[in-house]
């Protein structure tokens, strides 16, 4: 068993679903667009059509033009973007329903978040130690707490029972083929992915 997640193999398994659901939606990474921790994958899926690139840190980083909290909303602008990328950050924020409403507060009405968050998944050690790890989420669940804010609410789950034993076990992405690791099993949400739209007045 690996504890990285897969990294020292090859794609961790999550990240296979992740990159699947940002390329599937790519249009929307356009305009003014915010990124949790880096810009990765603004740059992979913008094509173009992004004006503006803002890296969020709650902390900072070298790649942070945006230092602020989802919680308090200290920091954050208001109705900047167009679109916010928040891939695997709420597991490490307890306040979850604070966290919802600070995504739309830096969203323009009619911004659109694409975020995931994990259904399974071991513990990532460095984010417990340096913000709490909090959450595993269900399709039920993350689509409760999205509807509360959002509008045109769309929550997927995937995995089955095979992706989700690699990824535990920390095996990559590509020693899985395509059509094991696409299948869906309802009964084994190994990552949960939201597509939502901010609300206009």
């Amino acid at each position: 068993m690996s504890r990285e997640f897969g990294f020292d193999r090859g794609k961790p398994v999550d990240r296979w679903y992740i990159e699947r659901f940002l390329d599937e939606h790519r249009a929307d990474v356009r305009g003014a667009v915010l990124e949790v921790a880096e810009s990765t994958y603004t740059q992979w899926y913008g094509d173009g059509d992004v004006t503006a690139s803002d890296v969020l840190h709650h902390t900072g980083n070298d790649d942070a033009t945006v230092v602020g909290d989802l919680t308090t909303g200290e920091g954050l602008p208001e109705q900047k973007y167009d679109c916010f990328i928040c891939t695997q950050t709420l597991p490490f924020i307890y306040d979850l329903d604070a966290a919802i409403r600070g995504i739309s507060m830096v969203l323009k009405p009619g911004g659109v978040v694409l975020a995931t968050v994990p259904g399974i998944s071991q513990v990532s050690r460095e984010d417990k130690r340096d913000w709490g790890d909090w959450w595993r989420f269900t399709s039920q669940g993350t689509t409760r707490l999205f509807e509360e804010r959002f509008d045109d609410v769309d929550v997927q789950a995937h995995g089955n029972v095979l992706s989700s034993a690699a990824f535990l076990y920390a095996y990559a992405a590509e020693e899985l083929n395509d059509a094991e690791l696409a299948h869906r099993d309802p009964d084994y949400e190994l990552l949960i992915t939201v597509r939502a739209r901010s609300r206009t007045p």
